[in-house]
């Protein structure tokens, strides 16, 4: 473990130290972050704004939904979109031969070897949002605690289905559009669940588990998550890592070197 943490510390400093040397790209990322959030607020206002609500959600829960939705997109491109779509340049690249032959895990080094600044803006707005819809609801600081762990589920399982689908460019090389539908289809997870018909729930619950991102860590949050949804998630976070791991294992079996 200590070995893992000195060598995800060398990873990030490079990366970082990469980075910095486009600051302006910052900006940029902090402008369209906001302009992005505004845009969220300002559709979920269109709903509220005439009295009307989602099924079992006030104003403020519903701006909990938003927070923990802003969350993970700033986790994604903080962490997840650097790593994981890198993983179909380096399969059509070749570079992925030299991966392999390196003496660590190559889904360690795929998944955490770059980290970007450029989420930073979603992580510091998802706080704000998080923070201000819990004083609208009197919220303690345990309520905060208690959705640690729903958010490292949600993480873990949104980590999971992206590393699914990269894996499969072993096979179609070109999976970008894939990933670009994966990032459309998480956009329902700005909205409580219950804002879409039953089909499209169970859909969200049972196909692409958008339902366990979002709206389980706020249900967690207002201390009234269904038991089964809190089991739910806890079940998926460890399963879907581990059918990740053993479906990227099988599928380097097919992989051919586009470098030889």
């Amino acid at each position: 473990m200590q070995k893992a943490i000195e060598i995800i510390g060398l990873f990030w400093s490079t990366s970082l130290e990469a980075e910095l040397e486009y600051r302006w790209n910052f900006l940029v990322a902090s402008l369209t972050s906001c302009l992005n959030l505004v845009g969220s607020i300002f559709s979920l206002f269109l709903f509220y704004r005439t009295g009307y609500h989602f099924a079992g959600w006030s104003w403020a829960e519903a701006m909990m939904v938003l927070s923990f939705f802003i969350l993970l997109q700033g986790i994604s491109s903080t962490l997840f979109e650097p790593n994981l779509n890198r993983i179909v340049n380096h399969i059509q690249q070749g570079t992925l031969d030299y991966i392999l032959l390196k003496p660590i895990s190559s889904q360690f080094w795929l998944s955490l070897r770059v980290i970007s600044i450029w989420g930073i803006p979603d992580l510091l707005f998802a706080l704000i949002v998080m923070i201000y819809s819990g004083r609208q609801l009197h919220l303690s600081w345990h309520s905060y605690l208690l959705s640690l762990l729903p958010i490292l589920t949600s993480c873990l399982i949104l980590y999971s289905i992206w590393y699914l689908l990269a894996t499969t460019s072993i096979w179609f090389v070109k999976v970008n559009n894939i990933t670009e539908v994966l990032r459309g289809v998480l956009q329902a997870g700005r909205y409580p669940i219950s804002a879409y018909p039953v089909m499209y729930r169970a859909f969200f619950t049972f196909v692409i588990p958008i339902v366990f991102l979002t709206t389980v860590p706020a249900e967690t949050v207002l201390h009234r998550v269904p038991t089964n949804l809190a089991i739910g998630s806890f079940l998926l976070a460890i399963v879907l890592p581990i059918i990740a791991n053993l479906f990227w294992r099988y599928a380097l079996r097919f992989y051919t070197s586009a470098s030889s």
